[in-house]
């Protein structure tokens, strides 16, 4: 049987969001920094990223990894995010993912009970802690780039909002990220409420983007907004803070884990808010239930704002060893998109 493509795959999730890795079928990619491979990835080769995520070889809820040689020497090994509409530029599940796969199919030997590893990301370096015991992850600690607030309380009009107006805050947590209180919309983060919460999320995506374009200041490349997170208030829980969210995802989907980096933005925000301290800890935890365990480690600035370094804790759990391979006669080489599972506007 004739195949034009053939790539190595193995099945990963972190707290419940898909973060597949490709570990063979690809060579490496042109570009003297990560964000450049994303870049020519992006422009030159994303027919591997509609093939695996597209039906009928991949779903609307999922990530797929590639693993690349680094570009910092400092890094162990580097790595792209393909999501759904885009290359991000870091993800806490898919770190978690990404690292559990190298270290447990002994891509990068594993130390027991603690193994530290760097990651080139086209966010930047980042370094990794995994706690290891009998050739498993135990759980995976990422020291995440630093993560800062661009707008508190920026509002916005429209009339499909359900009070008209709605108040977001505007933070970067190795991605472009809206906030917006659930509670404001008449929502709460609950299965129940998830078609609207994903409706009304989608919505305002779009209009926050139509007046006010996020820019980062090291990188200009890095602009634009792909997610948002809604959050409920915090509250207390023994000696450390508690916190639920939901992050919805473009085309129109929830992250299924506590997500990384909509953590990292989180933490921004509320250290700007006065409402964390750095070293206290905040569980994050995801509309199914599973949790991240995060803190800020310390301050800096980014450009001009000021930033927190954010760490974040999860775990992973490989699912599949898998070849997925295309035949040359099949009609759906970059695969294909359904509206009932896909969010897709009317034309």
């Amino acid at each position: 049987m004739p195949f034009s493509r053939s790539l190595t795959v193995v099945g990963c999730h972190a707290e419940g969001e898909v973060g597949d890795v490709i570990t063979g079928g690809v060579l490496d990619v042109p570009g003297k920094t990560m964000f450049e491979k994303l870049i020519h990835m992006s422009t030159q080769k994303d027919h591997i990223r509609q093939l695996l995520l597209n039906e009928p070889r991949g779903r609307a809820s999922m990530n797929t990894n590639l693993i690349l040689p680094p570009c910092d020497p400092r890094a162990d090994a580097g790595f792209l995010i393909m999501e759904s509409e885009e290359y991000a530029p870091m993800s806490g599940s898919n770190i978690i993912c990404t690292t559990t796969v190298l270290l447990e199919t002994g891509m990068i030997p594993m130390q027991e009970p603690i193994t530290e590893v760097s990651l080139d990301t086209a966010a930047g370096l980042v370094k990794v802690t995994a706690e290891c015991e009998a050739g498993k992850c135990k759980s995976v600690e990422f020291h995440n780039v630093p993560a800062f607030v661009l707008e508190l309380d920026y509002k916005v009009q429209d009339p499909a909002f359900p009070r008209g107006e709605v108040s977001v805050d505007i933070a970067y947590g190795g991605m472009m990220y809206i906030l917006v209180d659930a509670a404001s919309l008449g929502l709460k983060i609950d299965n129940s409420h998830a078609t609207q919460l994903v409706k009304i999320g989608e919505r305002i995506k779009r209009v926050v983007e139509a007046l006010y374009t996020p820019v980062h200041p090291e990188n200009s490349g890095i602009t634009g907004f792909s997610v948002l997170e809604f959050t409920e208030p915090v509250t207390r829980e023994h000696d450390c803070q508690v916190a639920v969210n939901a992050v919805v995802v473009s085309p129109g989907r929830f992250d299924r884990s506590p997500c990384g980096t909509g953590t990292c933005a989180r933490l921004a925000v509320m250290h700007a808010r006065g409402q964390i301290e750095v070293g206290e800890v905040l569980k994050h935890r995801s509309i199914i239930g599973t949790e991240f365990v995060s803190r800020i480690s310390g301050l800096t600035k980014v450009g001009d704002y000021p930033a927190v370094l954010p760490t974040v804790k999860g775990r992973g759990w490989i699912t599949s060893f898998k070849q997925v391979v295309l035949d040359s006669s099949d009609p759906f080489p970059e695969g294909f998109r359904i509206g009932d599972q896909w969010h897709m506007e009317p034309n």
